[in-house]
């Protein structure tokens, strides 16, 4: 399939999800969208990708997206579920633009929907997020160019229980130099979960990465941006079922081996 092919599949898919009619006003039922909470990152997906991220005309995605006076996507949600971290913080960084990537086609479809709705439903608002179903493990050179991004977020990611699906993390060395490439310095990565054992894994590889330093407690209290996290669809879920709740930040550094040189 050609790239031209490939990338006006995944327009048509966006832009049928983006529509801002006036019919599309009331928001998505999740009931609606029902899909098993587990799928294999590892197996072979139908998706369309661009070749390039310099084939993505993102004014699909955000509709007041202009090439030459926008930075790009800036905060990546990896495996965004329903898309409660990017509804709610549209509106505390209104010129920031926010994409979504999740895997699982109809839970996609869902927080497009959501995004269409809440576009009607609030005039001028919610503009600047979007989602795509993609596969983070395996596409993020086709969306974006080094250094693009500001944050990440890897929020109550799937466990993967079992010790031979451990490879099937979306935390693990060679895929957090990846991310490092993505992440310009100074960014941060947010990890959040409600089972410690993976919340501890995720910590540990960050702490181990050269790339990556924890911030201290007391400036992650201080971040906005956490706070938000027991507003997403699984902080709710956790605090209603009386669970614990564990988060981190760690920032992205300059690589010492280019500093030295």
């Amino acid at each position: 399939m050609s790239a031209e092919v490939e990338v006006a599949k995944l327009s048509k898919s966006v832009s049928e999800s983006s529509d801002d009619s006036a019919a599309f006003v009331a928001l998505p039922q999740k009931r609606n969208y029902r899909q098993r909470a587990h799928s294999n990152p590892i197996a072979d997906h139908c998706m369309d990708y661009p070749i390039t991220p310099d084939l993505i005309d993102w004014s699909i995605f955000y509709p007041d997206y202009k090439a030459e006076t926008s930075n790009g996507v800036e905060f990546l949600d990896i495996g965004c579920g329903y898309g409660g971290l990017l509804v709610e913080l549209s509106p505390l960084f209104p010129q920031t633009l926010m994409l979504g990537m999740e895997i699982r086609v109809k839970v996609s479809d869902y927080v497009m929907d959501r995004v269409k709705a809440l576009r009607v439903q609030h005039e001028g608002q919610y503009r600047n997020i979007n989602c795509i179903r993609s596969n983070a493990m395996k596409y993020l050179p086709n969306f974006f160019r080094k250094g693009q991004l500001s944050k990440i977020f890897f929020l109550f990611p799937d466990p993967h229980f079992k010790k031979q699906k451990h490879k099937w993390r979306i935390i693990s060395s060679t895929l957090l130099s990846e991310y490092a490439y993505f992440l310009r310095v100074g960014g941060h990565v947010y990890v959040a979960s409600d089972v410690k054992e993976l919340y501890e894994w995720m910590c540990k590889h960050l702490q181990e990465h050269p790339l990556f330093e924890q911030l201290p407690e007391s400036e992650v209290k201080l971040d906005p941006v956490v706070a938000k996290f027991p507003l997403t669809e699984e902080g709710k879920k956790v605090t209603r079922n009386g669970g614990d709740m564990w988060n981190a930040v760690f920032r992205r550094i300059e690589d010492p081996f280019v500093r030295e040189q």
